[in-house]
């Protein structure tokens, strides 16, 4: 007799429902699929789950006529690798691409969604950030974001298409949204439905508003402090003190705003300079230190970040409009996701790439007239290796061959099964910025086991008692079983996706070129 473990047999009972979905949908026409993702945009900062940092009313439009998921995750919070992970459904080990700053570039030719919807009749275009060093593959259409980094810059950005590279006049978010608009425009005159990826930037790194957002800044709103903002790290692990993430010591003049963004028209500038440049006197002639230095960079991030968000926002809400007023949301899957989350001063730091909650937690919300209930939740654990084929399913494509991921249909129906899953996370980019040490993770319905194995240490946490992993419960009194029942849950994990037991190798410079860069910048 054959034998599953609990994870086997949730991906066979969903692949079972997905089949039966799926083949409900022969007779009917195939869905459109758009699907929206940003970049570093944290569940707390998505008004759409409760008390956030920002109204987001376009966003919580896809929400408010759909369903959100509470508990969405990446497996590895980095943008390349998260994206990579979008296309192909499988996690970073198996798609290749590991690392923002050592994997390229991707391999597009594997398995991909793109591929696969393409060559099942399918428009396929993607617009805006790409960053995974190669010509897109899969896609009729693609205009993507270019630079040196392929992060582009948030003011007059470069594109990078069949037709070359074209230099912009121009907000980022504004341009993409204006590029995608346009192609739909031609998309919805054929006779096959399409697939876009609208791809923003926003709200990523250094996080600039646009230039509505600019005239409205209000530099003397104070937004609620996290609790954890003056957090010592030292009694949880070495991996967590070692890390160059702390918006005291390595946040930058560009970071908060001290410097004026590089390459602005004299109107750009001279919006600039409104925004900022008086807050900037007044912080100068304070001679801020210590706790209160730390209050003022954490204020002017996530006010600058909070802003870059409704610009965003603001844009999405365009490109619904378009899709409401071309009647082509009746018969359009509409999602919206984020590469990874991030930390908004929690334990004092900035960035992600941590399996804590805040940094691979990620907003996941999804709009199917006619087949998601509106304003419906789910708890179900997911993550972003299902969302190829979540997608794939409901245009009734099969993938060739195996994705790790699982579709959710399933949790669509009015009374889905249960969910029974745990979930596999891998931090590879080290040596890199912010010195976050390698790490694999389990994370079950109601605990974490987190291992460093370059350190060889380890952190347990019990997310009902502590959803902010603040307290470290390894090796700690009464935790003795459950430590061991997580260990072998993260082995299974390792087994059924087959991770390698050797990471791959990094170039020996690449370290201390990394440091010197980190230097550069807090210098400049």
């Amino acid at each position: 007799m054959l034998k599953f473990d609990g994870n086997q047999t949730g991906r066979l009972v969903s692949t079972l429902l997905s089949l039966t979905f799926s083949m409900s949908l022969a007779a009917a026409e195939r869905p459109n699929i758009v699907f929206i993702f940003s970049d570093d945009h944290a569940v707390s900062a998505v008004s759409a789950y409760g008390d956030s940092l920002v109204e987001t009313p376009n966003i919580d439009r896809i929400a408010a006529g759909g369903i959100r998921f509470d508990r969405a995750y990446v497996g590895n919070a980095i943008c390349g690798p998260s994206r990579a992970t979008l296309l192909t459904g499988l996690h970073s080990h198996a798609n290749g691409f590991y690392s923002n700053e050592w994997s390229g570039p991707f391999d597009g030719e594997q398995q991909t969604l793109s591929s696969l919807l393409q060559g099942a009749g399918y428009q396929t275009a993607v617009i805006g950030k790409w960053h995974l060093y190669s010509d897109p593959v899969g896609f009729d259409h693609w205009d993507v974001i270019d630079n040196v980094f392929e992060q582009g810059t948030y003011y007059n950005p470069v594109f990078r298409s069949p037709n070359g590279v074209e230099e912009t006049t121009g907000y980022v978010a504004d341009l993409v949204t204006d590029k995608t608009i346009a192609w739909l425009g031609q998309a919805k005159q054929m006779d096959s439905p399409f697939f876009l990826l609208y791809y923003h930037k926003t709200p990523h790194r250094d996080w600039l508003p646009g230039p509505e957002e600019l005239r409205d800044w209000d530099e003397e709103e104070q937004l609620k402090e996290p609790d954890s903002l003056f957090r010592n790290l030292d009694d949880l692990t070495q991996a967590r003190s070692e890390a160059r993430m702390r918006i005291k010591d390595y946040m930058t003049d560009n970071d908060v705003k001290l410097r004026m963004g590089k390459d602005l028209t004299p109107e750009q500038g001279a919006l600039w300079q409104n925004a900022f440049a008086e807050g900037n006197l007044q912080y100068e002639k304070a001679d801020l230190t210590g706790q209160d230095d730390l209050r003022w960079k954490y204020q002017r991030y996530v006010k600058t970040y909070a802003a870059s968000v409704k610009s965003m926002d603001r844009q999405i809400g365009r490109l619904l409009d378009y899709l409401e007023a071309n009647g082509l949301m009746e018969n359009t899957i509409v999602l919206y996701s984020s590469d990874q989350g991030f930390f908004l001063g929690e334990n004092g730091w900035f960035d992600k790439r941590w399996m804590d909650e805040v940094s691979s937690q990620v907003p996941l919300l999804m709009e199917w007239q006619g087949h998601i209930k509106p304003g419906s939740t789910s708890d179900a654990l997911v993550q972003n290796i299902d969302f190829a084929p979540t997608l794939l399913a409901a245009a009734g494509v099969a993938p060739k061959t195996p994705m790790h991921g699982v579709s959710l249909l399933p949790l669509f129906e009015d009374n889905p099964k249960p969910w029974d899953r745990d979930l596999y996370y891998h931090f590879y980019e080290n040596p890199g910025f912010h010195g976050v040490a390698r790490h694999c993770g389990v994370r079950t319905d109601r605990y974490k086991l987190v291992y460093y194995y370059q350190n060889d240490e380890w952190e347990l946490f019990d997310l009902v008692t502590d959803p902010e992993d603040q307290v470290n419960l390894y090796g700690k009194q009464g935790y003795a079983a459950i430590t061991k029942d997580l260990q072998k849950r993260l082995q299974a994990l390792r087994a059924q996706y087959q991770v390698p037991e050797i990471d791959p190798e990094v170039p020996w410079y690449h370290g201390p070129v990394i440091r010197a860069v980190e230097k550069l910048m807090l210098w400049l």
